[in-house]
């Protein structure tokens, strides 16, 4: 569970398949629906033409314009996979890697020939009935390879101590991601989908006592459901800080042979781990030491959960019912040439990066992007400094937070090596998504107790994404974001500033949300706000928190305000920030119309262009109980409302979209 704090960002360019970039425009009349006025719904004004012309299609629960650049950046590696066929690949080079996953990925012959034959062997070990070492030993292996049963290990900065890594133990081991699905009254028809799909992979894996697995499943899940921490209680990073020396960790968790544990997981020599998640792990430890067989049906069914998607078309899609069609409203699953292209994408990324960045990412866009960034760092701290609630004691910390920022643009400086990673061809699908996920997990558990390499980048660059790392004080803008409608270099400045700028000002503002504000200059977790001064920012975050939980985003469903904070933070900040990193860059001047708009009118149309969508009514629910980030919707309609500037832009003086301003908040 990494902590970085990520904003996942949707974009809206017509998908290439050639090698020529087509000009974009900034801005695309065709995108609106002039039958809506902006007072009325500002994101339908806005995004109401470009929602008609791309419905959704069958594989997507949520189609916007994220999964447009998605699209054509699949199909971009694709050609690059391509490319690189035409020549005879070394053994053990990144080439010979790619190519031979991306193949065993397509092969649906041998897949379907092999079934579950890959995944048996693991199974078997399972049945065994082991003593406490050797189970240690094999929940390790499990958790190294495959999953996260019980827990999830993963070595980051120590938040105390953000120079060191340390080994996180956070709570984990649900087959349906939140606790929630488990807990609440509402979800009684998602937990029958998900018994069928338990007894279904039990029953296909021959198990002939299917519906004892399912009880067994449930009832450990349910447990470990009902001590895990809520969304917005892990909001808090002092809700998952629990620092103990490895003899506590033995003493307080018996069940487990944290030797053998440890040496199974490949951890080095370390003194102490933080115990993120004490109550989840207090239930590990008692079905550890409980029922046998129960516990068993736990373990296999994360293997078979796990499997799933390598095995073959029927494993496949009974996962799919569950996790795509109801968790998700999906109507079919993806292409299986998307499915195994995905697979040495994500495993080999900075590889895959590496060819991306060569041939898709000029030198020009990272010169530009340097100064973009700059601007909107003046910018936020002019913010800063003028803010009427916040004392100058606090202000002044602040600003040296934000001149520390490290700021990280297209791709590593350094890129990973990948020599060590074997991948043969000989092994099954399955063997060899095991061995890919060992070798990240070593890689990972080698930087406990380590200095942290500040240079390591938490996303590939040709991801399209952005994130804010408060533990390294660091934002990052991979090089396939920096692409229309996101950064357009044939665009005016009104575009890219409420564009790009905004997800700058976005992540800059994420330093100082209620996550990111409680680590310092150091990326350490350190008060060093004034007690007025916290309380002041309290008060207002409490604002903006009501005026998400009063949003209906569907019949009987609202927002969660206090969850999607830190989101709703940034993207009021983000588009503050920009807006007068905007008014910097023209100088006091008025740009000239373009299209009939003017220029602050550019601004916010471009912002809400990246947040245009269609999605199904599953996925409004999953996303709303799973996702920190506001509906595209309300990241829109929601943040507009309470800046004045926006209100000019479009003449707004009443109607749905206007917001008295005593009833504003103003944070950043």
């Amino acid at each position: 569970m990494k902590r970085s704090i990520v904003i996942g960002l949707m974009a809206g360019m017509a998908a290439c398949g050639g090698n020529v970039e087509k000009k974009v425009p900034g801005i695309d009349p065709a995108n609106f629906d002039l039958s809506v006025a902006p007072s009325e719904d500002f994101y339908e004004y806005a995004t109401g033409g470009w929602q008609k012309a791309h419905p959704l299609k069958p594989e997507f629960a949520r189609y916007g314009s994220f999964d447009v650049l998605r699209e054509n950046n699949e199909i971009r590696i694709r050609d690059l996979f391509a490319e690189m066929e035409k020549t005879t690949a070394t053994k053990g080079s990144v080439e010979q890697k790619i190519g031979d996953l991306y193949r065993l990925g397509l092969d649906s012959v041998r897949l379907n020939t092999e079934k579950l034959e890959p995944v048996r062997q693991d199974l078997g070990t399972i049945a065994v009935s082991l003593g406490r070492e050797n189970l240690s030993r094999l929940l390790a292996g499990i958790q190294r390879a495959i999953g996260s049963p019980f827990f999830s290990p993963y070595v980051d900065a120590d938040m105390m101590d953000s120079s060191t890594g340390i080994l996180n133990l956070a709570q984990s081991g649900l087959g349906m991601g939140n606790r929630d699905y488990y807990l609440d009254a509402e979800n009684e028809a998602i937990r029958a989908a998900y018994r069928t799909y338990i007894e279904t992979v039990f029953t296909m894996a021959g198990y002939g006592d299917a519906k004892a697995a399912v009880d067994a499943v449930m009832e450990i899940e349910t447990k470990i459901a009902g001590a895990s921490l809520s969304n917005v209680e892990l909001r808090d990073p002092y809700n998952s800080y629990n620092k103990v020396s490895v003899e506590d960790l033995k003493a307080d968790y018996p069940a487990i042979d944290w030797d053998a544990w440890f040496e199974a997981l490949k951890v080095p020599a370390v003194t102490h781990v933080n115990v993120a998640h004490p109550k989840v792990m207090a239930v590990a430890n008692e079905v550890l030491s409980g029922d046998r067989a129960r516990l068993n049906y736990y373990l296999a069914f994360h293997m078979l959960d796990a499997a799933a998607g390598s095995l073959d078309d029927d494993m496949h899609n009974a996962s799919f019912e569950f996790h795509g069609r109801t968790m998700s409203g999906q109507q079919e699953p993806r292409p299986r040439w998307k499915r195994a292209l995905g697979v040495p994408n994500s495993t080999l990324g900075e590889a895959v990066g590496e060819m991306y960045v060569a041939k898709y990412f000029p030198p020009a866009s990272k010169e530009r992007m340097l100064k973009l960034v700059g601007d909107l760092q003046t910018a936020l701290g002019r913010h800063i400094e003028n803010l009427e609630w916040m004392s100058g004691e606090t202000k002044a910390r602040a600003l040296e937070k934000l001149a520390t920022f490290t700021v990280k643009i297209g791709y590593p400086d350094r890129w990973k090596d990948y020599s060590t990673l074997e991948i043969d061809p000989a092994l099954s699908y399955w063997q060899n998504i095991k061995r890919a996920g060992a070798w990240h997990s070593d890689d990972n558990m080698a930087e406990a107790g380590k200095p942290v390499d500040k240079s390591k980048w938490y996303m590939s660059p040709q991801t399209v994404n952005a994130y804010y790392n408060p533990s390294s004080n660091e934002i990052c803008f991979p090089a396939a974001i920096l692409q229309p409608p996101f950064f357009n270099p044939d665009a005016d400045d009104a575009v890219n500033y409420g564009a790009i700028g905004v997800v700058i000002g976005h992540e800059m503002t994420h330093g100082f949300d209620d996550m990111g504000r409680q680590f310092d200059k150091e990326g350490n977790l350190a008060d060093w706000w004034t007690e007025a001064d916290a309380e002041a920012f309290n008060k207002l975050a409490d604002v903006l928190v009501a005026q998400y939980d009063a949003i209906e985003v569907q019949p009987g469903l609202n927002a969660n305000g206090r969850f999607s904070l830190g989101e709703n933070i940034a993207d009021q900040g983000g588009l503050r920030v920009a807006y007068t990193a905007l008014r910097d860059a023209t100088g006091g001047a008025e740009p000239a119309p373009i299209d009939g708009f003017a220029a602050d009118q550019r601004f916010y149309l471009a912002y809400a262009a990246l947040w245009a969508q269609n999605i199904r009514d599953e996925e409004i629910a999953r996303l709303t109980k799973v996702d920190e980030h506001s509906l595209g919707k309300w990241r829109v309609d929601g943040a507009v409302k309470n800046l004045e500037s926006f209100y000019r832009a479009f003449g707004i003086t009443d109607g749905p979209m206007y917001l008295a301003p005593e009833n504003r908040v103003v944070i950043w």
